[in-house]
């Protein structure tokens, strides 16, 4: 009963880093304009995604504009975008993966093979987490590495906004199944 707990839980995980991943993919907020120097009043706040830049003006309006060509855009922007969906892609067939391998479900009888499917989702859930790892990480070193450019003007300057929560939301599901795996080994079977 605690080993269907577990799998419950990690499947409710893998669900949680799956909509985070479609959602740091989705919203605009990769960079936002950075408050420093002396002027602490700013009229717009603006805001770079992947898809789209935005601007959030002081009366409340806000209006985004999506990128007019994918030629157009830095070569970092583009892997991004790409690394980003193959991630969301990747974790949805680890979790369809998962599905079919958890202890709940009939698609697998024996549980060896269980088990086994159950390892593969795991490892295609770690490919997932640093497939957006690695975006979001050469992301974060471009924006610290421009932030402290002493070249580049103070409006031109972005601060981070937190992304990796569906990453580190991932890499938890992995440990998760690779432990559940490897410590109840007799009541899935073992690898032969």
């Amino acid at each position: 009963m605690a080993t269907l707990a577990l799998q419950l839980v990690g499947l409710a995980l893998s669900i949680l880093g799956w909509l985070g991943s479609i959602l740091a993919c989705a919203l605009p907020m990769w960079k936002v304009t950075a408050f420093i120097g002396s002027n602490i009043i700013v009229a717009q706040v603006f805001w770079e995604g992947l898809w789209m830049n935005c601007v959030y003006e002081s009366t409340g309006q806000m209006q985004c504009k999506v990128y007019d060509s994918l030629l157009d855009l830095p070569a970092d922007l583009q892997t991004t975008r790409a690394l980003v969906v193959v991630s969301i892609a990747m974790s949805f067939l680890a979790l369809l993966i998962a599905i079919s391998g958890a202890r709940c479900t009939r698609f697998v009888e024996d549980p060896n093979t269980k088990a086994k499917v159950l390892r593969i989702a795991g490892v295609v859930f770690i490919l997932a987490g640093m497939a957006l790892l690695f975006p979001v990480s050469w992301s974060a070193r471009n924006i610290v590495s421009n932030f402290y450019n002493p070249l580049i003007p103070e409006a031109l300057k972005r601060e981070l906004v937190s992304q990796d929560q569906p990453a580190i939301l991932l890499h938890i599901q992995f440990l998760e199944m690779m432990f559940r795996c490897l410590g109840r080994s007799s009541s899935y079977g073992t690898f032969k």
